[in-house]
């Protein structure tokens, strides 16, 4: 997935769950939040559909037009989605900071990730490049244990071996190395891991408007140099997808944010890995691409072991607050 908007919703509009999830109970968690977790369940499995589409789709055009020219309209849709929604209610002054280097640092890392994400979508199935993907925490985690000194414990550092063993199944190497696809993939993951590791750092003091905005900015501002590389005058239906792709995007980060509101983060996000689902279920309807045996095994250990490194560190989290109010009260 794309980090330009995770980290934020953009907009404070409620949103009507269906009449079915309205009707379930709803309970309250340990912060005094109303959680409802049918309709956050419901909202991230909206996200991922949104998502596996939007991929779908950036995988069809980067074959008719170049990447590069993909890429920058549907970073302009996605700034312009955004901008519209956040500028009129924080003004220009959501763009003040005292991190500018920070975010273009950050803005250069990500638009890295996502040029490497769509070359791998170029030269490999779909499912392959998302599962990929999905190793992006196990990389965050490795990235914060070398670079933040987080401890490793001999739990933590056994999953990130099994899911490094998992990443590795997904990719293939054979005989013949790693397929160009998958390296792309793998670079997409690290950076998409790097940039995670710099936003837990960022949010300390920057609000997450100012870090959507200028994310959404500087994506643009360095994807419209891949315009040299490349472009092609799009017809009125292909340019309806490449703008359609940004702003498609944007919708499910905004249901995502939406799910993540409505529910506790372990009661949703398990969900959010449906989307490999629909990546495959894309692949072979519109590519006729068949899991491998290779793809199905891999994935099913990253997805368990980036699932368990989650669930493990929010119970964790659970037990430091509970201890923390115990000790105040």
């Amino acid at each position: 997935m794309d980090d330009v908007t995770k980290q934020a919703g953009l907009s404070g509009v409620a949103i009507t769950a269906p009449a079915e999830a309205v009707t379930k109970p709803v309970t309250k968690s340990v912060t005094g939040r109303v959680d409802n977790a049918p309709a956050g369940i419901i909202m991230m499995i909206l996200a991922t559909i949104l998502f596996a589409g939007a991929s779908a789709a950036s995988k069809w055009l980067v074959a008719e037009y170049p990447v590069g020219e993909v890429l920058f309209l549907r970073s302009l849709s996605s700034l312009i989605g955004g901008a519209a929604v956040i500028l009129p209610v924080t003004g220009l002054s959501v763009y003040a900071t005292h991190r500018p280097r920070d975010h273009l640092l950050r803005g250069l890392s990500q638009s890295i990730s996502q040029l490497a994400l769509l070359l791998a979508f170029s030269l490999m199935p779909l499912a392959g490049a998302v599962a990929i993907n999905f190793s992006a925490p196990l990389f965050a985690a490795l990235v914060s244990i070398v670079w933040l000194k987080e401890p490793a414990g001999f739990v933590r550092g056994t999953a990130l071996v099994v899911g490094f063993v998992g990443v590795l199944i997904v990719t293939d190497p054979g005989a013949n190395s790693l397929t160009l696809g998958a390296l792309f993939a793998l670079v997409n993951a690290v950076m998409y891991g790097t940039v995670t590791v710099a936003v837990r750092g960022m949010t300390r003091t920057e609000s997450p408007n100012t870090l959507v905005i200028w994310m959404l900015t500087v994506l643009a501002f360095f994807h419209s140099f891949l315009l040299f590389f490349g472009w092609r005058t799009p017809s009125l239906r292909d340019a309806v997808f490449l703008f359609g792709t940004g702003f498609v995007n944007a919708v499910g980060q905004w249901f995502w944010t939406k799910s993540l509101q409505l529910a506790p983060a372990p009661a949703v996000t398990p969900f959010y890995y449906l989307m490999l689902v629909w990546a495959l279920g894309f692949g072979f309807l519109l590519w006729g691409d068949v899991p491998s045996p290779s793809l199905l095994l891999g994935s099913g250990i990253v997805v368990a072991t980036g699932l368990f490194l989650f669930l493990r560190e929010a119970r964790l989290q659970q037990s430091l607050t509970a201890a923390a109010r115990s000790r105040t009260a």
